[in-house]
């Protein structure tokens, strides 16, 4: 369910819900198409157009008003990857010409390849590494360039990706040559020290043959995970089973401890739970019985069959453990009742932490296995929430599951969890998932903390310190390939560096409580069940193919990903925080070089972000960002013009879950070439309205299913969530005396720009002044346009 492994599909077959507005004049007289805005949409990234005064060579400041030229930004390092950043091909040096040539020596002449022809040969070369000489002369008619340097481009290529799989291969081979290495160390020592069984005194070497010794040696070690397995489940039988692990036996009648031997060398354990009406009366369970390297994983494995058991119990009981709120009827956890219930599994409450728990129940267009399988894979998982998951990754694998399944499965992450808001600090947690099945087609996945288990590095000061609690979901499959999903997160954290707009959001659990995970996993599911439907809805215009269509909803999610780093600083990217006076207080500038990514114009990247409290409805502020229509109300790049819609993808059944290109109506000759993609989302927990200035040659390209990773952008736009209960905002009086507080919505709005097409370049003070003006700017327009000025 990977957004990934769908978009990368290229196979054939429709993606419902696609529809156009009208069809795109992508021909030579594109002088006629719409302009985009000013002169800031000149380049792929928005462009400050500041006057500065002529400088001299230097370097000790470039002019600001530089705008991106996609045939000489992008250099990599050392000139390497041709097929990524534009590729040099130097004419004249094949062997015959060079036989040819006298001894004076010449100058070769070196030429530069354009994104477009970049993209067409990379197309050509995933199906067709080695193209015969038709083929070359085909495409060096089609892209303006001599069959010698189409013939040399592919043997580079072909060069470059043999290096690449050398590199890998050698990697994997020093990687198993290091693990025989650590094997065959311990095995020497283990047989330095060999122990007799009968005495348990030292052996004497001569006396035993050299199998006899490895027997002896993995009898002990069997026999002292045995014993460590009985300890563990004899807490959730009620009984001692030490018996067992006198000697290795059959089974005992009537007992429900069941040994065997796996494929991994080491037992299995299968014990009965009752888990109460919700799952059934009994079921099974496989817990997974984890190698012994060393005490640390003995204790990660009984860390995860506590947390398990708490999660199991939070899901499953209500009153009174979780209370109804009179304000908005949510559920509250009651502490005190927790307190008598659950024994804390990582400790008590550091001092001055906060806690935030939080219950949610919804149903999911997907099925258990398929949720299982995305929640255990990090990348997969990352796709699925990528508006919460800045970064994250699997440190360890303790065990993989039993049986060819996740049922056992722990693991060690770490996540950074973003609220979209420079006010509030992204959460950095280590922490141990585990997953376990239930019963049929039910199942559970738990995560929580191992800083009291582990000592890890050190996090940046500008992280908040946080600790999970268990804290995941229960799914239960129900027809139709649908799942209800149980949704539980208990985290303890330090508020010291959150915001005061932002303290009540957090502390009631709606920042980063389980109404927000279950709310974007409806909408992904929801997402993914409508692009790899084959309807399409009638009266819909198929100007786009569907290999086009994939490319340009890869392309929207690249885009929503970066606008999602730069507003929250994660270390996706190696942001460096400004402290400059001529900055308001709420405004967070930062700055980034950008230096071989294709996906982005070279230079110097500014981030600018700030929030506000608006007395105005979620719905209604979302309504009025994605309105290409309203979009000269708060743009002050759009010529003062409305855009026009020309191209949509629907995402949801809301017609505001979508992926749109437009074009300003107000055109220029300058702005002639550009238009905008913009990718909108909504659900319980928060809106978006992510766009960027697009080139119109790079998105034809796309639109018939080229590769997106060579479209240069920079993203900017809004994050809207509901301000909850606790809102900031004034009262009002009804006239009979009573006040009550005005809903309103937290808006972030962040901008990214390219300053300067130098990364070698030093940031001037009139950039950032001007980035300044922008986004206030902004806000104050928004706030006319919305009627909230005070």
């Amino acid at each position: 369910m990977s957004f990934g492994g769908f978009l990368d599909n290229s196979s054939g077959g429709g993606l419902g819900g696609a529809t156009i507005v009208a069809d795109i004049p992508f021909s030579n007289n594109m002088a006629a198409a719409g302009a985009m805005a000013q002169n800031i949409y000149n380049s792929p990234g928005l462009s400050l157009a500041l006057q500065q005064p002529s400088i001299d060579n230097q370097g000790d400041g470039v002019r600001m008003g530089e705008n991106f030229d996609a045939s000489i930004g992008r250099r990599s390092r050392e000139e390497e990857h041709e097929s990524r950043s534009g590729s040099d091909n130097i004419d004249g040096v094949s062997g015959d010409d060079q036989d040819a040539a006298d001894n004076r020596p010449r100058k070769k002449r070196y030429h530069r390849h354009t994104p477009q022809q970049i993209q067409e040969l990379e197309a050509l070369f995933k199906e067709c590494p080695h193209p015969d000489e038709k083929q070359r002369l085909e495409l060096s008619k089609r892209l303006c360039l001599e069959t010698r340097q189409v013939k040399f481009w592919f043997q580079n290529r072909r060069t470059q990706m043999k290096t690449q799989l050398e590199r890998h291969e050698n990697s994997l081979l020093r990687q198993e040559n290091d693990k025989l290495r650590a094997e065959n160390m311990s095995i020497r020592e283990a047989m330095r020290n060999p122990i007799c069984t009968n005495c348990g005194g030292p052996a004497i070497i001569g006396d035993l043959s050299l199998e006899e010794q490895h027997l002896r040696i993995e009898n002990a070690r069997l026999k002292d995970e045995l014993d460590r397995v009985c300890a563990l489940a004899s807490k959730f039988l009620g009984r001692p089973l030490s018996s067992l692990a006198t000697s290795i036996a059959p089974p005992l009648p009537n007992s429900n401890l069941e040994l065997g031997v796996g494929s991994n060398g080491f037992g299995g354990l299968s014990t009965t739970l009752p888990l109460g009406p919700d799952f059934g009366g009994g079921v099974s369970n496989s817990l997974p019985v984890v190698p012994p390297n060393g005490v640390e994983r003995s204790m990660f494995l009984e860390l995860a069959l506590a947390a398990m058991d708490e999660l199991v119990k939070m899901a499953q009981t209500d009153e009174p453990l979780w209370i109804r709120s009179l304000e908005g009827g949510r559920e509250v956890l009651n502490h005190d009742e927790y307190s008598r219930m659950v024994t804390p599994c990582i400790g008590i409450k550091p001092a001055g932490f906060l806690t935030e728990a939080s219950r949610q129940t919804g149903v999911v267009i997907i099925n258990s296995l398929a949720l299982v399988e995305t929640l255990m894979d990090s990348n997969r998982w990352a796709e699925m929430f990528p508006c919460m998951i800045a970064r994250t990754s699997t440190t360890d694998v303790i065990s993989s599951g039993m049986g060819g399944t996740r049922n056992g499965a722990i693991q060690l992450m770490h996540a950074e969890l973003q609220l979209l808001s420079p006010l509030v600090p992204v959460r950095e947690v280590n922490f141990l998932r585990f997953c376990k099945q239930h019963a049929e087609g039910v199942w559970a996945v738990v995560d929580v903390s191992i800083d009291t288990l582990r000592e890890t590095s050190g996090a940046p000061t500008t992280y908040v310190k946080c600790r999970r609690l268990p804290s995941g979901c229960v799914v239960q499959d129900m027809p139709n390939g649908y799942s209800k999903v149980t949704w539980v997160e208990h985290v303890e954290y330090d508020e010291s560096q959150v915001h005061h707009l932002y303290r009540p959001l957090l502390s009631s659990g709606i920042g980063f409580g389980a109404q927000r995970w279950v709310a974007t996993l409806q909408r992904q599911c929801e997402c993914l069940a409508i692009l790899m439907s084959s309807t399409v809805p009638t009266g819909d215009h198929t100007a786009i193919t569907a290999s086009g269509r994939r490319s340009m909803l890869k392309l929207a999610q690249r885009m929503t990903g970066n606008f999602c780093a730069g507003v929250c600083a994660s270390t996706v990217h190696k942001w460096n925080k400004l402290n400059a006076g001529n900055v308001d207080e709420d405004v967070r500038v930062m700055t980034r070089k950008s230096v071989d990514n294709p996906g982005e114009p070279p230079g110097i990247v500014l981030s600018a972000a700030t929030s506000v409290w608006l007395p105005v409805s979620p719905q209604r502020l979302f309504d009025f960002l994605r309105d290409e229509r309203l979009r000269s109300e708060w743009d002050i790049l759009s010529n003062g013009g409305p855009m026009q819609e020309i191209a949509h993808i629907a995402k949801g059944q809301d017609h505001g879950n979508c992926v749109s290109l437009l074009r300003s109506s107000a055109m220029n000759t300058n702005q002639s070439s550009m238009l905008i993609l913009q990718e909108t989302c909504m659900d319980a927990g928060g809106s978006l309205v992510v766009y960027a200035p697009v080139d119109i040659p790079a998105m034809q390209v796309v639109m018939n299913g080229g590769d997106s990773a060579y479209v240069a952008l920079l993203p900017s736009g809004f994050s809207i969530i509901p301000d909850g209960t606790a809102s900031p905002g004034p009262t009002t009086s009804n006239g009979n005396g009573d006040s009550h507080r005005v809903g309103g919505s937290l808006l972030t709005v962040a901008f990214q720009i390219l300053v300067n097409s130098l990364p070698t370049a030093k940031l001037t003070v009139e950039s950032v002044e001007t980035v300044n003006n922008l986004i206030s700017c902004t806000v104050q327009k928004i706030k006319a346009a919305l009627q909230c000025e005070s």
